[in-house]
């Protein structure tokens, strides 16, 4: 059809949605499990349902052919646990939409050059860039390694933008949150999201001390670290005896001593499902220093 952009028509409908929510905040929806391609493993994105699928089978089998009630319902209980499962990662954890803004103290004004460390395949970034309509946002990753997204690249992140209709704001670039290519100050604000607690212990205090660099006095800094409360304990039963990482419990006292150690002002700890955001403040330089 004449004058029709998919970019266009995503834009239009992400607006009208968020008009309903009554504030900037992206509001996940069915589509969004198909539209966005974050690439994480299959298991989490897709796993729960095919547990649905193949155990609803197997109990509609056990039921027609008469088998030990035993069997059916046990197989009957695993296939609804499947099906809650992929509701919990999709619609609590939203494992494959952008991500939803945790508070909406962080860059209030809506407006500011922001650097998301840790970007990876977007959630996070699209975050930003689909609630903040008026910011800007370097995405910087190393794009090395495997850290639960398959084949991430800087092609993927701009590839999910330009999805969702924020490309044109958009900046990507290659390096490492622990020695940034930026210069002082150089951002409003800035975020990492299940990024900056995946380093080494003994790495996490130099790149906080990097983040505070890069940002102006009075930056804002939104960190989230997985938490494993109630819903990833239901979706990831192993989670319980904290094996793995979805097993990880967020440390409000460990994080608030490194954040103040690097010069941050912690302003607000909230928790979402599966995460717990911290909300901070560079601290203002003393009277006669820049």
């Amino acid at each position: 059809m004449d004058g029709y952009s998919p970019s266009e028509a995503e834009r239009e409908l992400n607006a009208r949605f968020r008009g309903r929510s009554g504030s900037g905040a992206h509001t996940p929806l069915m589509l969004d499990w198909w539209t966005y391609d974050f690439g994480y493993m299959w298991p989490i994105t897709r796993g729960h349902f095919l547990v649905f699928l193949v155990f609803g089978a197997a109990a509609a089998l056990c039921a027609w052919r008469g088998w030990p009630r035993w069997i059916t319902g046990v197989t009957s209980v695993i296939s609804v646990w499947g099906l809650l499962g992929a509701l919990v990662m999709h619609y609590a954890i939203e494992i494959n939409s952008p991500m939803t803004m945790p508070t909406e103290r962080f860059l209030a004004s809506g407006g500011a050059n922001v650097v998301d460390l840790g970007a990876g395949s977007g959630r996070a970034t699209l975050m930003v860039l689909m609630s903040r309509p008026r910011t800007v946002v370097t995405g910087l990753d190393r794009y090395t390694g495997f850290y639960g997204i398959v084949d991430n690249t800087p092609d993927r992140l701009r590839a999910n933008a330009r999805k969702a209709g924020v490309d044109d704001r958009l900046r990507v670039q290659v390096g490492d949150m622990r020695e940034t290519p930026f210069t002082d100050g150089q951002f409003d604000g800035a975020l990492s999201v299940a990024a900056m607690d995946h380093l080494r212990s003994e790495d996490i205090p130099r790149a906080l001390t990097e983040t505070a660099r890069i940002l102006k006095p009075g930056g804002e800094f939104l960190f989230v670290t997985i938490n494993s409360d109630f819903w990833v304990k239901f979706a990831f039963p192993t989670a319980i005896h904290g094996h793995g990482y979805w097993g990880w419990k967020g440390n409000e006292a460990l994080w608030r001593e490194r954040m103040n150690a690097a010069g941050f002002d912690v302003l607000e700890v909230g928790a979402h499902p599966a995460e717990m955001f911290f909300l901070a403040k560079k601290r203002a330089l003393p009277a006669g220093q820049s």
